[in-house]
């Protein structure tokens, strides 16, 4: 799976169409079942489904580790034998050999160090998402751990704390994979996703990921253009026990309010907004405790950005470009996907401003490896629909189509 670059849930897609290929029927299998395999609780899949992995694959089952019922598993793997003499070697097996019985072994505990455990992982996770933002591959890998710290319950005893806490960094993975959705503007998986992060989110009785899991969903009806629905999910976030204890938390709930009130054309509440969260950022102690994703607000980067995209909703130019050079000082050299969301609405501001120079060379700026981020890209291409709109026959204009013909398609 790692040399081929397999998720659990990517894997069992491969296969389920491979059994469909087999069997004129689509298999149903899920991330899971993959798990089920990699751990050895199913030794010997069904017949389908074995076949369909061995074309997936290239591999014969017994080389990838799978073990035929009846056979006790080697070190080694056994050699690929025919169908017939395959029957007649397990019928043979089972008659004559005697299985050894299980040893007892004491029960497996589940603690703090799994939490741990998972929790680097969720920041490895959030690190990848600031490099590349929304593609498929870090939402399938943000599944598997959720799924992964869900089933580990199921694997031993555990506390109650343990329990919780495990809720907690399933919940954060899952909200990972909503904004990876989101980011990626795949906005039906976004809200799938929505759903289950904000269940395992409430057993888990832990506010900040419910902080987290609302608040994207804030931005999620933000970028589908529902601004009535995100001010609704937003106060849900706003409301939050954890934006009275960290003043922090509510800036960035006022933060994301002045940008949906931006999209909604409501200037007396952007201007409102954006005040709320800068007082409530400057209150903020900056050396508390926060979770990993809280790292573009803590240098209030986000908190910039946000009123960029509110003050460029209302055409408010000056304003936008003024908070898009606040964000970009702020911003760690490793958020490349969000330096690029900051740079492309920085064209948009100055071109507004009829800075036609500056703008090309702004948008054109932006880094080839994120020109194709879905949301950079729809930037970018709302730009050059305004710079023919302000300049149809320019050599700006002309250069523009040039460069999104070689570069941009």
């Amino acid at each position: 799976m790692a040399e081929h670059g397999y998720s659990s849930n990517t894997l069992a897609d491969a296969v389920n169409q491979a059994i469909g290929d087999l069997t004129g029927r689509l298999g149903g299998l899920d991330g899971s079942s993959v798990r089920d395999w990699k751990a050895g609780r199913v030794r010997w899949p069904k017949s389908a489904t074995r076949t369909a992995l061995e074309q997936v694959t290239g591999l014969p089952a017994a080389a990838l580790g799978f073990v035929p019922r009846g056979r006790v598993a080697s070190a080694s793997a056994p050699p690929q034998e025919d169908p017939v003499n395959r029957r007649s070697l397990l019928t043979a097996t089972v008659a004559t050999t005697a299985l050894p019985l299980p040893v007892a072994t004491a029960p497996h505990r589940v603690g703090a160090s799994d939490v741990t455990r998972l929790r680097g992982k969720f920041a490895d996770v959030v690190a990848g998402d600031h490099q590349h933002g929304g593609i498929r591959g870090i939402e399938s890998r943000a599944l598997d751990l959720s799924a992964e710290a869900v089933d580990l319950q199921g694997r031993g005893s555990t506390s109650q704390r343990v329990r919780s806490q495990l809720y907690a960094v399933a919940a954060a993975f899952t909200s990972s994979a909503m904004w990876a959705a989101i980011d990626g503007r795949r906005f039906d998986a976004a809200r799938h996703h929505h759903e289950r992060a904000a269940s395992l989110a409430a057993m888990s009785g832990d506010q900040t990921i419910q902080f987290r899991i609302w608040s994207h969903a804030g931005s999620l009806y933000r970028h589908m253009g529902r601004p009535s629905d995100a001010l609704a999910a937003n106060d849900v976030a706003r409301a939050l026990p954890v934006t009275r204890r960290d003043p922090l938390f509510a800036a960035l709930g006022h933060a994301r309010h002045a940008a949906i009130h931006g999209l909604a054309g409501n200037r007396s509440a952007v201007e409102r907004t954006i005040g709320h969260a800068q007082d409530a950022a400057d209150r903020a102690d900056p050396h508390a405790h926060r979770p990993v994703w809280m790292t573009a607000v803590c240098d209030q980067a986000e908190l910039a950005e946000l009123a960029l995209s509110a003050y460029l909703s209302l055409g408010d130019f000056e304003r936008a470009e003024a908070q898009a050079h606040r964000s970009l000082t702020l911003l760690r050299p490793s958020m490349q996907r969000d330096r690029a969301l900051v740079t492309a609405p920085l064209a948009q501001a100055q071109l507004g401003q009829e800075e036609v120079e500056p703008a090309m060379a702004t948008a054109m700026g932006v880094p080839l490896n994120v020109v194709r981020h879905p949301r950079v890209a729809g930037i970018l291409a709302a730009f050059g629909s305004g710079l023919r709109e302000f300049s149809p026959h320019s050599s700006h204009t002309r250069a523009w189509t040039q460069y999104q013909r070689e570069v941009l398609t």
